[in-house]
């Protein structure tokens, strides 16, 4: 039987449609993703260089006062690249993965990022995870709603009721076939992922590949539960396609607003003035104001003398530093509400397959806002490295000469992606067990 349905399946239009269309587009979403590599590599490669060229020049214009040497200085932190980034490009788009920071105060660099094309930003990515999550349900739907209603409206289907009595296993077979068929495809598109983007066999990768794997299991049985309603084409066409609108668009959407909403960020802006205001306004007031603060964070700098008539570099660094715990509390608000909008989505995403998929995906390759709240704590500490390993050559009125510059090229951050097996898989597993048994219960009753 399972061979004449594959020679059946096999010489239809819709399975030659159905090949190129998945084969085009996957392959064309991995080479978008190979772009994007790319494009990092030589981020990174131009930070590099521009760090070591900016600091031999600046030594050259500054090199006699340190104190104004760093105040022109960028030092680079980045995202240790990682290929499985390629395969779901996530929020990268908006939240960089490389930052140059001086020794400025740092709650007014934090939230710097590149200009992009909204028009592009508003459509996304074609990446790889975008293929399977949007348009793989769609050619699943094209191949699957007509199961039983193609033999019902060509008069095949009273035949084949008398000539078995297995009908639901024989719409069971033609559906695995369509199954297979799409599986295969998309088996075949991660292993050639995997070698075009060179990503290194591991938890990750293969974390992404049952979780896809599931997700297009998810709409082969919700395809099979339309079905045994023993509707018509059009029926099942409509409901299966609106799922899809519901699912991937309308859902996701309503959801987004709901976060963005309830959760506002203004703090972003506030902490960028807040930390500009708590560094102007000390202009204006007395030293030992800004002192008194910055000498109760850092007393190693207590014996340093602060002329209240002239300028001195200890006061400007100190009043800098003031800025950036002015603006403490705001932007400790800023984070926790970025993990509370991002936990809120997490636990919705778990009662919807495409967005626990869309959000998987990302997590995995470590282009969610976790991710990016993790990079934003490491660049934190980086800044405060540099500054205390800066201060006190500042502070003695070195010059640039006092510095082993060699060790101050561009830094990665690595990002390490941990996750729970039972979290990712466990909520598209117990989705497809309930709409396997309801599923069960509509052809039990039909036959």
């Amino acid at each position: 039987m399972y061979t004449l349905l594959f020679k059946s399946f096999f010489r239809t239009k819709i399975f030659l449609f159905s090949l190129v269309l998945l084969l085009a587009l996957g392959i064309v979403s991995i080479f978008i993703g190979k772009q994007y590599l790319i494009k990092q590599q030589t981020n990174i490669e131009a930070a590099q260089a521009f760090q070591i060229e900016s600091i031999k020049q600046n030594v050259d214009y500054h090199g006699e006062d340190l104190g104004l040497l760093l105040y022109y200085l960028r030092f680079t932190l980045m995202k240790e690249p990682s290929n499985i980034n390629a395969i779901s490009i996530g929020q990268t788009d908006v939240n960089p993965a490389l930052q140059a920071v001086t020794i400025r105060g740092l709650e007014a660099q934090k939230y710097d990022t590149d200009f992009e094309n909204p028009s592009l930003l508003m459509s996304g990515n074609l990446d790889l995870g975008f293929v399977i999550i949007y348009l793989f349900p769609l050619v699943l739907i094209a191949m699957s709603f007509n199961l039983y209603s193609e033999e019902k409206e060509l008069g095949t289907w009273g035949i084949l009721a008398a000539q078995t009595s297995a009908k639901t296993k024989f719409l069971m077979q033609k559906l695995s076939v369509r199954a297979i068929f799409v599986l295969t495809i998309f088996t075949f598109l991660m292993v050639t992922a995997s070698l075009v983007l060179q990503i290194p066999l591991g938890a990750p990768l293969l974390a992404i590949y049952v979780q896809g794997f599931l997700y297009l299991l998810f709409w082969v049985v919700l395809s099979f539960w339309v079905v045994s309603f023993l509707k018509n084409s059009s029926f099942n066409a409509l409901i299966l396609i609106s799922t899809w609108v519901v699912l991937t668009i309308l859902v996701p959407a309503i959801v987004n607003n709901f976060i963005v909403n309830e959760y506002q960020l203004p703090e972003a802006l506030d902490a960028m003035v807040e930390q500009r205001d708590g560094y102007h306004e000390k202009w204006d007031l007395e030293k030992d104001v800004t002192m008194t603060g910055f000498l109760e964070e850092y007393p190693q700098y207590a014996s340093y003398e602060v002329p209240e008539d002239e300028f001195s570099w200890i006061w400007y660094y100190g009043m800098q530093h003031m800025g950036d715990l002015t603006a403490k509390a705001t932007s400790k608000e800023l984070r926790e509400k970025l993990l509370l909008r991002n936990k809120v989505s997490t636990n919705i995403a778990l009662f919807v397959p495409t967005m626990h998929a869309q959000l998987s995906f990302n997590k995995l390759a470590g282009t969610d806002m976790l991710s990016h709240l993790n990079f934003l704590d490491g660049l934190t500490e980086f800044h405060k490295n540099l500054r205390v390993g800066f201060y006190k050559k500042i502070f003695d009125l070195k010059t640039a000469d006092a510095v082993q510059w060699d060790n101050y090229n561009a830094k990665f951050y690595k990002h390490n992606t941990e996750f729970s097996w039972l979290l990712l898989l466990l909520p598209t597993i117990i989705t497809i067990l309930i709409i396997s048994i309801f599923t069960f219960l509509n052809f039990k009753k039909i036959s």
